[in-house]
């Protein structure tokens, strides 16, 4: 395989500053290999201390002091680490003094790591006749020791200054000299290394994983002609892309997947593999299905690994992003730029098995989709197994003829019967002989034990299951309870029973064993147990160890282990006691659930019973002791990012089976079927442990499903019993929008940012206020309750000029100066996908009518269409010279126009990019287009003052309406013919704002004369003229009755008429600017008002009474209901409202401060700051433009941008928190 080279722009050869005996590469080599070695020293220190910490109760402050500091050095260690693999060899302005800075730092974490070891200590106390563990250090010794390792830190921080210029220089003469191939490889290999650091990946999701390794391949000479025929696929260059092998449960697919990889593997064809496994954790979902693949694949073709390495560099987050976003940044996107001859590179498989078993229908029709879209990489392809079930088989149907299929359980009966027949004849023998081995002679099988007739009956009950045949063969081989032939004699007692099941005959020769010559009493009580015991192991959502279990169910130590000990034959039950108990086949969970066998099977499991059980013993376990507090890690320092914080630390402090706990409470409860009430036990965990539970989500990487975990809680509320849980998770929903950047960045910012921050009047703020940190001295004057912003969106560097909702309004579109497009899940406000690829401003967005596609506009002149769920690059059309102002779709989505600075209006088949008419006319920029809901017309309007209606499918030039030059008159066309129907002359001022009526009947019309003037539409008769304002009228609206007239003037107010008689009804006040928009809702019992003074308020139109204020609104010029009067759309955003209901929505005031100063305690654009250490984080509303630091340096004044000004007080944070 060739090696990669990079692509980089040319640069000038330079000479390395270098000792000439030693390579500037082995250098670099090497001291990546000290800063490892520093790296591993600094984790097994902070890992001796968390066992002292657990252990030693009497010296846990200076403990924690010291694993901290530990901590703090890795995280420099990884930025030189990061710095010098990112540059493949990177020359640092001081390299001796970083090299000397990283061999003392060794030295000393050497000489620590030495003292600390418990073997040593150990030793040394049971010389001395003590046995408990002691810490080796006194309070002052551990002061020396973060001093010497702080001076460490020190030096190699003030070290780490890197020469670009000389870095890029350098590596592309490495890379590029073909006398360097050693020291190519070596940079491939760090940057295999950095992609397996960066990236999570799905434990024992590999078909020759551990977990994977004791399962069955195809016994030698079975399935040989479908194993032949897939072979065939493999190697054919002309073939499909994808192969479906499709069977129902039990028929061996998994089997034959193991197999194909493995022979996959010997040809060296592998890509990578990934088994799904309900109930198994990440491998059950797709959360993690692509990290798991490129992992593979990056060892696989070390030379994808710099282009992989690349992507997570420039997406950070691409783990969490859509599917379609992970599958063409991390592997699509990669794959193509090390694609070589086809006809000259082997294959690449990957290798899906089980499919059915992932758990969101949308992700695997995703999937499946995503493949299909690989065509162009000549040597890649797709081995997929699954049940036939109805969302894989919409999902290959919706690819067409881009995959091939074969049904397993359509395979002759014949071929089946002879490879389960061959199969039986070498595991019986097997066992056979394992048998006499070990007992003496008299005991022993016969040589032709079981014999050909035995062997035939069995092979009957099997057809068409190849998992009846190795189950009981395990079954048979278990000498727990019986001999083989004893075993074998239970299996054959249901051959012919009509009234059992395949699966039936293949589990309960297992079951039975269990209860096999017990009474009656006895009997029950085995059943119980079994139900309680196995019964969550086929329940759980993810596995666990045997003793995780029996603390998550409460039971004696060692329950699970005798409870399972003959269930050897359809459970992997690992030696060791930490180790996961697992399914070996998801069949029988299938059986044990079964509800049509609930009165005939003694095992029956009731699937919703033992949900709920679970879900009380999670929040039990939960509740107990301190499984759940604030600051669990023991981090102490409110600012810690997570990504410091290493696994081992979490894992030590959050077992397994909290973990689990605070994962699945939520779905075991949902899928019991309960509702949950006031005061229950849901509500009294939640009062007692919401934070907690959030900041355990957060360390363990899961804070984002608590949205999900909430909405699920909020479903299956009790109607009758649940008004105060309801309020509660209404306000801890808007608590996690609002604040999960910070909590999922830097957890412990919930108990101070939060919490702070939180409206007064927040349920959880005041729940949960005793955990607010005593340095906090003084908290902000902040709003009483939520305002109707939902979420704050961060993530653009640039302006955001143009946004769109998908029409299904799942989805949220943001087009920027920063050159990208960014799609956001309008639920949650998760960012879903970033799309790169204009370069320059995105001037206009829109999404198809039926939501599949996005075009962006852009000042580069080019469109772009993409594909809204995937992030796929569609098409780029080009033909405009000018910057592209506005994009539509048709309403049906077949056509996309375009609006230029060139003057023209382009249109496009959207699904091929065709070009298909140049609209010319216009003789200044296009600014906005728009089809007509037939998506027969097309009209568009210019800076040239005129607005051009089109016939979409010709390009004719229909009509031109024009005349609007500022001469203080309001004209009325006919849309179909152009032609002018009214003149309305009367006012002395500009016309700023028209309205029709309803029934378009009358029209209205605003100047700034200060009048209303309101005419009759069809002969332009003046009816009316309104007098009051005493400033520019800017906004006026009629409400869908036509009765009343509503007006926004320059004078701050708004005045509400009769239309009919023009009596003035109502004066509203309470804006501090000019009203520039107002609108009625559908009812017209509420009118909303946009003003210059950035608020939007929410009246009652029958009595004037204000009902809402929304602020932060800079100059909202456009406002309307939805049909439902409970979501206001603006040109800022949808805001939900809340108009007389039990959660007000309100705003306080705000005011603006202009001083500056800064001394010791200080702020950054995101973070108060504490001595160099972020403290607080600042909210987007509460960040500064100014602020000012009190003469005792406890309390800070700060500006916002937002118009706030609020005084925060602090006392000595850091000396209280370490």
């Amino acid at each position: 395989m060739s090696i990669l080279r990079f692509n980089r722009s040319p640069q000038p050869r330079m000479q390395p500053r270098r000792n000439s005996n030693v390579s500037p590469m082995a250098e670099a080599l090497g001291l990546v290999s000290s800063v490892i070695a520093v790296i591993d020293l600094s984790v097994k220190v902070a890992s001796r201390c968390s066992e002292y910490y657990t252990n030693v109760k009497n010296a846990r402050d200076d403990i924690g002091r010291l694993q901290s500091e530990a901590q703090g050095l890795k995280v420099i260690l990884d930025r030189v680490r990061s710095i010098c693999d990112g540059t493949n060899g990177v020359r640092l302005q001081d390299p001796q003094g970083l090299r000397k800075g990283v061999e003392n730092c060794q030295k000393q974490l050497a000489q620590l790591e030495a003292t600390l070891e418990p073997r040593r200590i150990n030793k040394l106390m049971s010389r001395c006749g003590i046995r408990a563990l002691k810490w080796p250090f006194k309070s002052k010794e551990v002061d020396s020791l973060i001093k010497k390792l702080e001076i460490c830190k020190s030096n190699i921080s003030f070290s780490l200054q890197v020469d670009q210029e000389y870095v890029i220089a350098f590596e592309l003469q490495i890379v590029e000299a073909d006398n360097d191939d050693a020291y190519r490889i070596q940079i491939l290999n760090i940057h295999q290394r950095i992609v397996l650091d960066k990236l999570r990946s799905a434990d024992n999701a590999a078909f020759d994983s551990h977990d994977e390794e004791h399962n069955a391949r195809c016994y030698q000479g079975t399935r040989a002609e479908l194993l032949r025929h897939i072979d065939s696929w493999v190697s054919d260059r002309g073939s499909e892309r994808i192969f479906w092998l499709n069977g129902m449960a039990g028929t061996g697919k998994s089997t034959i997947s193991r197999t194909v990889a493995q022979n996959l593997v010997d040809k060296g064809e592998l890509g990578a593999s990934f088994f799904f496994k309900r109930g198994e954790g990440d491998r059950g979902h797709a959360g993690m299905f692509f990290a798991t693949i490129v992992t593979q694949l990056v060892q696989k073709l070390p030379p994808l690994a710099p282009h992989v390495r690349d992507a997570i560099e420039a997406n950070p987050g691409i783990s969490g992003k859509t599917l379609g976003q992970q599958f063409i940044t991390l592997v699509l996107k990669p794959l193509e730029k090390i694609q070589t001859d086809p006809q000259k590179s082997s294959s690449i498989v990957i290798v899906v098995d089980a499919l059915d078993e992932c758990d969101r229908e949308e992700d695997v029709e995703a999937i499946i989709r995503l493949f299909s879209q690989a065509q162009h990489i000549a040597s890649l392809k797709f081995f997929l197994t699954s049940r036939p079930e109805l969302p894989i088989r919409l999902g290959f149907k919706k690819i067409g003829d881009k995959y091939k299929g074969l049904v397993l359980h359509e395979i002759p009966e014949k071929i089946v019967k002879e490879d389960i027949s061959s199969f039986l004849e070498h595991e019986l023998a097997i066992i056979r002989e394992d048998y006499n081995i070990s007992v003496p002679q008299n005991r022993q099988l016969p040589a032709d034990w079981p014999g050909h007739a035995i062997i035939q009956s069995l092979v009957g009950m099997a057809i068409p299951l190849f998992i009846f045949a190795t189950t009981i063969c395990r079954f048979i081989n278990d000498r727990k309870c019986r001999q083989p032939k004893e075993q074998l004699a239970e299996v054959l007692k249901y051959e012919g029973r009509s009234q059992v099941s395949k699966l039936g005959a293949t589990y309960l020769p297992v079951l039975n064993q269990l209860v096999y010559e017990v009474n009656l009493s006895q009997r029950r009580g085995i059943l119980q147990d079994f139900k309680q015991v196995v019964g969550s192991i086929v329940i759980l959502a993810s596995p666990l160890s045997a003793t995780s279990l029996d603390r998550l169910l409460g039971v004696p130590e060692g329950t699970v282990d005798s409870r399972t000990d003959l269930l050897h034959s359809v459970l992997n039950i690992p030696s060791r006691p930490d180790h996961p108990v697992r399914l070996l086949h998801l069949s029988f969970r299938d059986f044990l659930i079964d509800t049509e066998k609930r009165e005939t099977n003694p095992f029956w499991v009731d699937e919703k019973d033992t949900h709920k059980k679970l879900a009380t013993r999670c929040i039990e376990f939960l509740s107990t002791g301190e499984n759940l507090k604030k600051d669990i890690c023991n981090l102490r320092t409110p600012e810690k990012p997570r990504a410091d914080i290493d696994k081992q630390t979490i894992d030590s402090y959050l077992p397994s089976e909290i973990q689990y706990a605070c994962q699945y409470w939520v779905y075991h409860l949902k899928e019991s079927g309960g509702s949950i009430f006031d005061g229950d036990q849901v509500h009294n965990f939640l009062k007692c442990h919401f934070l907690h539970w959030l900041e355990s989500l957060s360390l363990i990487v899961r804070l984002r499903e608590s949205i999900g975990m909430v909405d699920s809680l909020m479903a299956i509320i009790d109607s009758i019993k649940g008004s105060e849980i309801t309020r509660f998770l209404y306000d801890a929903k808007r608590f996690i929008l609002n604040y999960y950047s910070i909590a999922d960045s830097s957890p412990l910012q919930l108990y101070s940012s939060a919490l702070m921050f939180a409206p007064k009047k927040s349920i959880i703020r005041n729940t949960f206020h005793n955990y607010t940190p005593d340095w906090i001295l003084q908290e902000p004057n902040i709003d009483l309750e939520w305002n109707a912003v939902i979420q704050t969106l961060e993530g653009h560097s640039g302006s955001v000029n143009s946004i769109a909702f998908s029409a299904d309004s799942r989805l949220l579109a943001s087009g920027s100066g920063d050159h990208t497009i960014k799609i956001w899940d309008a639920t949650t406000g998760t960012l879903q996908q970033t799309l790169e690829g204009h370069n320059d401003w995105v001037r206009s967005i829109a999404f198809s009518a039926d939501s599949k596609l996005l075009a962006s506009g852009s000042r580069d002149h080019t469109i772009k269409i993409w594909d809204a769920t995937t992030g796929t690059l569609h098409q780029t059309l080009e033909g405009h010279s000018g910057s592209i102002n506005s994009v539509a779709f048709s309403a049906d989505s077949k056509l996309l126009a375009s609006g230029s600075g060139n003057h023209t209006i382009k249109i496009w088949d959207a699904a091929t990019g065709t070009l298909q008419q140049t609209l010319e006319g216009h003789n200044d920029w296009v600014r906005s287009i728009a089809f007509s809901a037939d998506s027969k017309l097309l009209a568009s309007g210019s800076r040239d003052h005129t607005i051009k209606i089109w016939d979409a499918a010709t390009g004719t030039l229909h009509q031109t309406l024009e005349g609007h030059s500022g001469d203080h008159t309001v004209k009325i066309w006919d849309a179909a013919t152009g032609t002018l129907q009214q003149t309305f002359e009367g006012h002395s001022g500009s016309i700023n704002s028209v309205a029709f009526s309803a029934d378009s009947k009358l029209l209205a019309s605003g100047s700034g004369n200060h009048t209303i003037k309101i005419w009759d539409a069809a002969t332009g008769t003046l009816q009316q003229t309104l007098e009051g304002h005493s400033g520019s009228v800017r906004s006026i609206a009629f409400s869908a009755d036509s009765k009343l007239l509503v007006s926004g003037s320059g004078d701050h107010t708004i005045k509400i008429w009769d239309a009919a008689t023009g009596t003035l009804q109502q004066t509203l006040e309470g804006h501090n600017d000019w009203v520039r928009s107002i609108a009625f809702s559908a009812d017209s019992k509420l009118l909303a008002s946009g003003s210059d003074d950035h608020t939007i308020k929410i009246w009652d139109a029958a009595t004037g009474t204000l009902q809402q204020t929304l602020e932060g609104h800079i100059g909202a010029r456009s406002l309307s209901f939805d049909i439902t009067n409970s979501i206001l759309i603006t040109d800022t955003g949808c805001f939900r409202l809340a108009i007389n209901t039990n959660i007000p929505l309100h705003s306080s005031s705000r005011a603006i401060n202009n001083g500056t100063h800064r001394q010791g305690l200080s702020i950054d654009e995101f973070w108060v700051i504490w001595n160099d250490q972020n403290l607080l984080w600042l909210p987007p509303d509460f960040r500064p433009e100014s602020f000012t630091v009190s003469h005792t340096s406890s309390k800070l004044a700060i500006g916002c941008q937002s118009g706030r000004v609020f005084i925060i007080g602090i006392n000595n944070p850091y000396s209280n928190i370490l």
